[in-house]
C-alpha cells in the first residue's frame, strides 16, 4: 500500500524506487518485474515512479548507475590485490547481477538508453582492463588484444560458469603478459 506518512526529499524517493528495482530486477528478473510491481516494493503507486523515471528502461539505467557505483567503491578496497585476483573479484560481483548482464544484453538493440549506457560501461570497463594489464607488465603492443580478450573471458565466464580453480587458470593465461 502506497505511503502517506510524511513529506520525502525527491532524492530520497527515487533511491527507495530504486532500491526497489534493484531487488526486484535481480531477483526476479526485469522482464517479470512489472512497474506495477516496483511501486509496491517502493511503498508508491505505479504513477508516481514517472514523476522520476521517463520508463523502465530509465529505470533499468538509473539500476545499473547505482550497482556500478556500489561496485567501484567496493573495488576500492581491492586495488592492492594482485591484477588477476581484482578480475577474478569483478567477475564474482557481475554473477550476481547475471539477469541484469543478460537483460542489458539483450535490451542494447531495442533501446538507444541501454544501449548508451552499455556502450559506456564497457569504455570504462576497456579502460580499466588496460590500465590493470599495462600494470601487470604487458608490452604496449598487446594491451589493446589483451583488453579485449579479458572482455570475451569475463563475458565467456559469465554465460558459462566454471569452478573456482578452472576460471582462475583461464584469467591468469589471458592476463599473463607474454
Amino acid at each position: 500500500m502506497p505511503r502517506n506518512r510524511r513529506p520525502i526529499d525527491r532524492a530520497e524517493k527515487r533511491d527507495e524506487i530504486v532500491a526497489a528495482a534493484t531487488g526486484l530486477f535481480t531477483e526476479v528478473g526485469y522482464d517479470d518485474s512489472s512497474m506495477a510491481k516496483v511501486a509496491r516494493a517502493a511503498g508508491v503507486t505505479p504513477t508516481t515512479i514517472y514523476w522520476y523515471f521517463a520508463d523502465k528502461d530509465a529505470l533499468l539505467v538509473a539500476v545499473l548507475d547505482h550497482l556500478l557505483t556500489q561496485a567501484l567503491e567496493e573495488a576500492a578496497a581491492h586495488l592492492e590485490d594482485p591484477w588477476v585476483d581484482q578480475v577474478l573479484w569483478a567477475v564474482e560481483r557481475l554473477e550476481r547481477y547475471s539477469k541484469l548482464v543478460t537483460v542489458v544484453h539483450a535490451r542494447t538493440a531495442t533501446s538507444p538508453a541501454i544501449d548508451e549506457w552499455h556502450e559506456a560501461f564497457h569504455a570504462l570497463m576497456d579502460t580499466m582492463l588496460a590500465d590493470g594489464i599495462i600494470a601487470a607488465g604487458a608490452a604496449a603492443d598487446e594491451v589493446e588484444a589483451m583488453t579485449r580478450m579479458s572482455v570475451f573471458v569475463v563475458e565467456g565466464l559469465l554465460t558459462h560458469p566454471l569452478p573456482a580453480a578452472e576460471r582462475r587458470a583461464i584469467v591468469e593465461m589471458i592476463l599473463r603478459p607474454r
